[in-house]
């Protein structure tokens, strides 16, 4: 088992290039299953939810290389088999392999997804989209079976704006007879990348980034190449953890209109931030006010950043208010924070946060983003060592982590028992 170890108590100085999207990749890499030849993504984030999707490709006969943070994938041998069960388990992100699968073969059998566990997700909305589409959709044994002699465009009203059901929807739509239109779409970047994707391998699709998506269904599409757009959570991450540190920190590769919601909130503590075209610089001070911060769906505080702003929200002074209003339970990290000195209560789905020092502790990460939170709280205590356990579910998320960190003048390392 790993940990990682944190000396905190160093501001962090210096300039880290930021991956590209985690939430992007787990979509494109399925994406590619759509087309005849050779697809080829650029920028690709060197992660464990990553690897997995390289072995369920390989189990369905593609060819997959490999070659720095690019990945070529040849999908031209890809036979329809039925995956109940095996890699697909080991992701929440394998439900994108039922669209994608469902798109090319108009069939799939797909286990029920695992992933982080901080909250049901249920995927009522996607089989909801594909039965409009025309599928037959079961569950049988804790997997779930599709089946459609021929996909038709339809109209299709998403009672709740989710990523994956837009994602899975356009996956399958990109290759059914006629037009699809998906109403109340999420808007979030990574529905832009995805479709900028599908569009460049010959789709047509129309409206990516606002709540209604037009698909026109074409019979065939082709290879490409593309480049992932910039993680916009990794980057908030390293972002807040450079103004918990009070450090100075140049986040390089980023699109500064994804961190809006996050900057607007950190200008309000009387955090500096300076923008620039594709990189921000945060600078720390010595104390921060406190603020209330209302996780929503894109262009919203993203929920993905709410458990590291928690870690940030200690250092203010006073007491704030962070609610996650896209999930009700995500609030796994307070307890272990709690166990660092923090003064916390959760109220339904409020945290109340009083800012004040942390001690260094044991604790464990019980899912992505709660690691990074205590990561991020780690590096602010200036006495003793923390050690954060549950490295496995960090290293969903973040890659380079410990080497990015280390460059910025943390004194983190990891630990194998």
């Amino acid at each position: 088992m790993e940990k990682l170890m944190i000396t905190g108590g160093r501001p962090l100085q210096g300039t880290v290039s930021i991956s590209g999207a985690k939430n992007s990749a787990i979509a494109l890499i399925p994406a590619a299953i759509l087309a005849e030849s050779e697809v080829i993504l650029d920028n690709l984030p060197l992660l464990s939810d990553v690897a997995v999707y390289s072995e369920i490709l390989e189990e369905l006969g593609a060819t997959v290389a490999w070659e720095g943070s690019q990945m070529r994938i040849d999908p031209s041998s890809i036979k329809s088999i039925p995956m109940p069960n095996g890699p697909v388990k080991k992701l929440r992100a394998s439900y994108y392999m039922m669209g994608a699968m469902l798109g090319r073969f108009k069939e799939a059998i797909i286990g029920l997804p695992g992933g982080c566990n901080f909250e049901p997700r249920p995927i009522d909305q996607h089989i909801k989209g594909f039965e409009a589409l025309g599928a037959t959709v079961t569950n049988e044994h804790g997997a779930i079976h599709l089946h459609a002699k021929e996909l038709r465009g339809t109209k299709i009203y998403l009672d709740v704006s989710s990523v994956g059901a837009t994602i899975n929807i356009m996956l399958a739509a990109a290759r059914a007879k006629g037009a699809t239109i998906i109403e109340n779409a999420a808007k979030e970047p990574e529905i832009i990348d995805v479709a900028t994707l599908l569009n460049s391998m010959g789709a047509i699709i129309k409206g990516a980034g606002t709540e209604t998506i037009r698909i026109e269904g074409v019979s065939e599409l082709h290879g490409c190449r593309h480049s992932i757009i910039p993680d916009r959570i990794q980057a908030g991450t390293y972002m807040i953890a450079a103004a918990a540190t009070r450090g100075n920190v140049l986040i390089d590769n980023v699109i500064p209109k994804h961190m809006e919601a996050l900057t607007a909130k950190m200008q309000e503590m009387g955090i500096g931030i300076e923008e620039y075209d594709e990189s921000i610089r945060v600078l720390g001070s010595s104390s921060y006010e406190h603020v209330d911060v209302k996780a929503l769906v894109y262009p919203g505080f993203a929920t993905d950043l709410q458990s590291p702003m928690t870690s940030l929200l200690t250092q203010a002074q006073g007491v704030s208010v962070l609610s996650d209003f896209v999930y009700s339970n995500r609030f796994k990290h307070v307890p272990e924070l709690v166990r660092m000195g923090a003064k916390i209560r959760v109220e339904g789905r409020s945290a109340i946060i009083e800012g004040g020092k942390l001690n260094a502790a044991k604790v464990k990460a019980a899912d992505l983003r709660a690691g990074a939170a205590l990561v991020i709280a780690g590096l602010t205590v200036s006495e003793g060592v923390t050690e954060v356990s549950g490295v496995e579910y960090i290293d969903r998320g973040y890659d380079h982590l410990v080497s990015n960190l280390r460059l910025l003048g943390a004194d983190v390392w990891r630990q194998t028992e």
